[in-house]
Order: C-alpha cells, then sequence, then structure tokens
C-alpha cells in the first residue's frame, strides 16, 4: 500500500502464508510497509532480519517494537487489534470464536502442515528434501479425506465457514484450496463454488497483488 512510513511492517512475499498476512492487511484497510524478502533465501538469514525473526521464516508482522511471525496469528493479532465491529476477521464472543479457533487448527495441521506442505517439500522442493512417490500420493488420499468436514459444513449453502460472517478461517482454507488445486488434487464442486465467491473479494485480489516477488533490478549495461 502506498503513502508515508507506517508502524506496520510486512516482511516476506510470495508464499501462501505471506499472502494470508498481507490479505488481512488489505481485509482492515490498514496501511503498512512491505519488505519483499524471499523464501529460502539469503535474505531471511541476514543479521537485521535474524534479530526480528531468529527462526529465519516469512512472514513476520512488525508493529512498532512487537513483532509477531506465523501467518493465522498475524491475522488474528491484527483483527484483534485493529478489527471493527464491520471488518473483524476473529469473532469476540466465546462460543463462536472456539469454533472459529477450532477450524483455524483444523485447517492449519490437517490441511496445510499433515497434506499439501508434505506434497510441497517432496514436490516443488524435492531438489531440498528429495523425491518421496509414496508420501505424495498418500498425502492427496489424506486431504481429500479430510476435506469431507469443509464440505460437509459448505453443504448447506453457507457463505462462509462461520455462517454469514467471513473469518480468518475462510482465509486459511482458500489457500489451501489454491494450493490443491494448482497440485491436482480433486476438490468438490462446492468448495469450488466457495473458492469462487472468496478470491472476487477485493481485498483478496489486491494482496494477491502485493505478494509477487519483486522484479529483479536491471542490470546498466556497460561500454
Amino acid at each position: 500500500m502506498t503513502g508515508s512510513p507506517s508502524r506496520l511492517v510486512l516482511w516476506g512475499v510470495s508464499t501462501s502464508r505471506t499472502l494470508r498476512a498481507a490479505w488481512a492487511l488489505h481485509e482492515l484497510a490498514l496501511d503498512y510497509d512491505l519488505r519483499p524478502i524471499l523464501p529460502r533465501s539469503g535474505e531471511t538469514k541476514t543479521a537485521e532480519y535474524t534479530q526480528l525473526n531468529p527462526r529465519q521464516k516469512i512472514p513476520l508482522l512488525q508493529d512498532g517494537d512487537f513483532t509477531i511471525g506465523e501467518s493465522a496469528a498475524i491475522i488474528a493479532y491484527l483483527s484483534d487489534s485493529y478489527g471493527t465491529d464491520a471488518n473483524r476477521l476473529v469473532p469476540a464472543e466465546p462460543k463462536p470464536r472456539a469454533r472459529w479457533r477450532e477450524w483455524c487448527f483444523f485447517i492449519a495441521m490437517e490441511l496445510d502442515a499433515t497434506s499439501l506442505y508434505i506434497m510441497r517439500r517432496h514436490g516443488a522442493l524435492k531438489h531440498i528434501y528429495g523425491e518421496a512417490p509414496a508420501a505424495l500420493e498418500s498425502s492427496s488420499t489424506y486431504f481429500q479425506g479430510q476435506m469431507r468436514h469443509v464440505e460437509a459444513a459448505l453443504a448447506d449453502g453457507r457463505p462462509h465457514l462461520m455462517g454469514d460472517r467471513f473469518t480468518s478461517a475462510d482465509m486459511l482454507l482458500t489457500t489451501c484450496l489454491v494450493w490443491a488445486i494448482d497440485y491436482k488434487v480433486p476438490v468438490a464442486p462446492a468448495c469450488h463454488d466457495y473458492l469462487e465467491r472468496i478470491v472476487a473479494r477485493p481485498a483478496y485480489q489486491s494482496a494477491l497483488r502485493a505478494n509477487l516477488p519483486r522484479e529483479p533490478k536491471q542490470e546498466t549495461a556497460r561500454g
């Protein structure tokens, strides 16, 4: 986002996790500065960044002298700190908040970490982590099995996982569905319809653009 420097700074671009953090900033209409560093690069291992985040991972959010990593935690922090009744991404009441937390934990663990990231490690990143065809197949099968819970929740025509209210659970699920489709994992029609609605949100589209890797600097020709 443009404008004068702000106290919110987001580090990282190009991944589904950095997209989530940027998406939250855009949903909440917050001004921020972007530091477009890339994963698995020397940019996450510099002394400056390591001091901010010893785990050397992205995304990372700075809010003044406070820093927080992990995309789901960043979204929740931004919503709790800056959300309004009109745009907050986390339910306020205890029981809806508990159900929201259940969805977030389920998506982050069962769909993302246990399924899709295993496929990424041994698919697109096999040059780093090695080939494992059995792991790819079993992860895809596991993902499809776990998706029955999502399909059941969307079968009644509700617009979002939590009903009428859009929350960060939808943000986590959307990035996982995009990821799964990219990996050619079968996804039910109800999930495709849901995804089409969510990715049409203006904040998603603007965050998608913000999350693009930066263009490399052009070398000046020398005579």
